[in-house]
């Protein structure tokens, strides 16, 4: 199966060509945040009158909570989380500016309806394969949060770092099958 390939950030255009379930590489910038720093982030936004901070619009939030550098590699490894668990901070991200987020698993409809009303993406990558995408990253620094340790919001440099389209900018979702819940 041949991937797409991707520069991050991802352009509206790249985003609304993408069909749920298509295989990509990604390749360039991308943050790295979990659940507290996504609380903070929410706080941040109100603070600033409902814009995103630390120049996020437009760009990829990856779900993962990253183990300490190893070798020569800013991470030993790096693993999707469950992405619902940031669904109650998914679609305001989204209606503030974000592109993409990336994790593993199912999402909700209201961050299905965010991706149709932003021309956004959910892309999905494998649990259980961090030590390989760790691979994939060339840097890393820590933008904010620095006090969550694995936690905190990271910037990243990727190379062909493998995704699946989960949710397309349509609203089709690969969790789903003929408009029900894939069992």
């Amino acid at each position: 199966m041949s991937s797409k390939c991707l520069s991050l950030p991802l352009s509206c255009a790249d985003a609304c060509s993408l069909v749920a379930g298509e295989a990509c590489l990604l390749t360039g910038v991308m943050y790295v945040l979990r659940d507290a720093g996504h609380a903070l982030l929410l706080k941040e936004i109100d603070a600033h009158e409902g814009r995103l901070p630390y120049n996020l619009s437009g760009e990829a939030i990856f779900y993962a909570g990253p183990t300490p550098e190893r070798d020569d590699s800013p991470f030993g490894a790096i693993g999707p989380t469950t992405a619902s668990r940031m669904d109650f901070a998914a679609p305001r991200l989204y209606d503030c500016g974000i592109r993409a987020t990336i994790g593993k698993g199912l999402r909700s409809e209201a961050v299905c309806d965010a991706c149709v009303r932003n021309k956004a993406v959910y892309f999905v990558t494998v649990g259980g394969a961090a030590a390989y995408l760790a691979q994939c990253i060339t840097s890393a620094q820590v933008v904010a949060y620095d006090h969550l340790g694995c936690e905190a919001l990271r910037r990243i440099h990727v190379q062909n770092f493998p995704v699946f389209v989960g949710i397309d900018t349509c609203g089709r979702d690969i969790y789903s099958y003929n408009g029900k819940d894939a069992e």
